[in-house]
């Protein structure tokens, strides 16, 4: 049995041998140094006066990976989407796009967000059809309107524009400057035939189509 005195020894001993340990513990296994880091959701769509918690995640030199909780620095590049710079709270300001970006350490990550219209009772795209002739290169521009809380809005911008199928030969693209209206161009070689643009939109499962008719 040990005495009071040989027991104060043994904690005193026990003690420093821990703290030895836990200063060794630390020499050798020093704390993850961070080396880059991603946003989640990487392309967050927010709806028109709603919010969205965005969260920074960390990618550390040991491969480790683990969400950010403090010391993160959150700023937009457009008025269209305001965040809080500390919590990472995102608010849909008016429709279109921005820029989110999460900093921490001299590191920084992005993702690319949309403002979108909700509660939408109808989607429509301006024209419907498109009848052209292959023999020289053709553009053509749209407009997407959707119906919200009965009144239209030009929602252009935020939709995403889809020919299909993909021609034998040449190709359909459609291109947005960031202003209405989409521009659809078709190549010089498209085989001739018959095609669509679909129409889609954040938040509904409509989707409008365009007739593209490519003849001789």
């Amino acid at each position: 049995m040990l005495t009071g005195r040989k027991l104060a020894l043994t904690l005193a001993f026990t003690v420093l041998v821990a703290l030895a340990f836990g200063v060794s513990c630390r020499g050798f296994f020093p704390k993850p140094v961070l080396q880059s880091i991603a946003l989640q959701p990487p392309t967050p769509q927010i709806q028109f006066n709603e919010t969205l918690n965005m969260q920074a995640y960390g990618t550390y030199d040991d491969g480790t990976r683990s969400l950010i909780t403090s010391g993160v620095a959150w700023s937009s590049d457009n008025a269209n989407v305001s965040i809080d710079t500390t919590t990472g709270v995102a608010l849909g300001v008016s429709l279109g796009t921005a820029t989110l970006t999460a900093a921490a350490q001299g590191l920084s990550g992005t993702a690319s967000a949309i403002v979108y219209l909700g509660t939408i009772t109808s989607l429509t795209v301006t024209p419907q059809k498109w009848t052209v002739s292959s023999a020289n290169p053709v553009a053509a521009t749209f407009v997407a309107t959707a119906t919200s809380n009965g009144a239209p809005q030009d929602v252009t911008t935020g939709a995403t524009w889809t020919p299909s199928p993909a021609p034998a030969l040449g190709a359909i693209t459609c291109t947005n400057s960031g202003a209405p209206p989409e521009t659809c161009t078709i190549d010089p070689s498209t085989t001739q035939g018959s095609y669509k643009i679909t129409v889609t939109y954040p938040g509904t499962t409509l989707a409008p189509v365009v007739t593209v008719t490519i003849g001789p």
